[in-house]
């Protein structure tokens, strides 16, 4: 991890507080974390053990009374006092104390309620901050991709997180069409596990399903695919066993999530006007995020939507960049961008 430099009493951060992973930006430094959004807790005593990639490492592996989870579900806080730990660990990593003034913008998904968004606002206050804005995670993607959103053209950005996936038509600085769902990659690792159990009998962990996805995984075929050795517990036995998946099988695995998700891409561009609609046959669609990156997800939404897909150079930074570049107008609280702030 990088170390900080600089004045510790006071700080601008952006935090990409994502389900699958939490990036951490510092104005004037870059990206000074990117860890896994996982929390590893002793059931007994309550004591944090550990935060990030130590964390990611116990999913599965601990014994009962240590838990290793993710605080975020689907774009939400689905535990509010782990996530506040979480948040203040992360923010005493980079450096910051509770009693300095820092000032946060936080990548959230459109899709959260406003309740949801109020407990990501006091979960960061709790955690140390002074002031807090949220930015939503399309738009700062748009903003990290150097896309014109200020121009009266049409900008389209897939964001495809680990739980959710979102779409925004951006034109003049706001959102024109959006479309988002409480989907993402960890649903391809879900319906890999459940495939798995239905298909194979054999019941495999989190982590081994998102191992495959990384490995042989894809939305559309292509050169030079190889099958894998999957390794899990056979649910007749009990016993260890081993099996083989193919690329096919995969694909017939995820292809329910898969298929929401280039729907909810068709249901934005129907939104949106024809004028801003007819400028993607020209810049075409930009795809961030983790999930992103699944082999083939570019071309299979290309072939259904008929609109080129392009993934941007920075896919899992983008958010993060976009937030980042936001917080040189933290001051403006009316900035279009910004969709909820409080200070404190």
């Amino acid at each position: 991890m990088m170390m900080m430099e600089g004045n510790p009493l006071s700080r601008d951060l952006a935090i990409d507080l994502g389900t699958a992973n939490t990036l951490v930006y510092e104005r004037g430094r870059g990206i000074v974390l990117n860890e896994p959004s996982v929390i590893a807790l002793n059931e007994r005593t309550g004591d944090v053990l550990a935060v990030g990639s130590e964390a990611w490492q116990m999913i599965g592996r601990t014994p009962a009374y240590i838990i290793a989870v993710r605080p975020l579900r689907k774009g939400a806080i689905t535990d509010f006092d782990t996530t506040q730990r979480m948040i203040r660990l992360i923010l005493q990593r980079v450096g910051v104390g509770r009693f300095g003034k820092t000032r946060i913008v936080v990548c959230v998904p459109s899709v959260i309620t406003p309740v949801e968004r109020r407990a990501v606002t006091e979960a960061a206050r709790r955690a140390g901050a002074s002031d807090v804005r949220l930015i939503d995670q399309p738009m700062a993607a748009a903003i990290g991709s150097g896309l014109p959103i200020h121009e009266p053209i049409g900008n389209m950005i897939i964001d495809v997180g680990g739980g959710t996936a979102e779409t925004a038509m951006v034109s003049l600085g706001g959102i024109v069409s959006l479309k988002a769902i409480r989907v993402g990659s960890f649903d391809f690792d879900a319906a890999l596990q459940n495939y798995s159990r239905r298909v194979h009998g054999v019941a495999i962990g989190e982590r081994t399903a998102e191992e495959i996805k990384v490995q042989i995984g894809s939305a559309w075929p292509g050169e030079d695919e190889f099958d894998a050795e999957v390794k899990g517990r056979d649910l007749t036995t009990g016993l260890p066993r081993t099996f083989i998946l193919t690329p096919d099988q995969v694909r017939h695995a995820i292809a329910e999530p898969l298929q929401t998700i280039v729907d909810s891409v068709i249901e934005c561009l129907s939104q949106a006007p024809p004028e801003l609609s007819q400028d993607l046959l020209i810049g075409g669609v930009h795809l961030v995020g983790g999930g992103g990156l699944l082999k083939g997800l570019a071309r299979r939404i290309e072939n259904d939507a008929r609109v080129p897909v392009r993934i941007v150079k920075t896919p899992m930074e983008a958010v993060v960049l976009g937030a980042g570049k936001a917080l040189e107008n933290f001051d403006s609280l009316e900035a279009s961008f910004f969709t909820y702030g409080s200070r404190y």
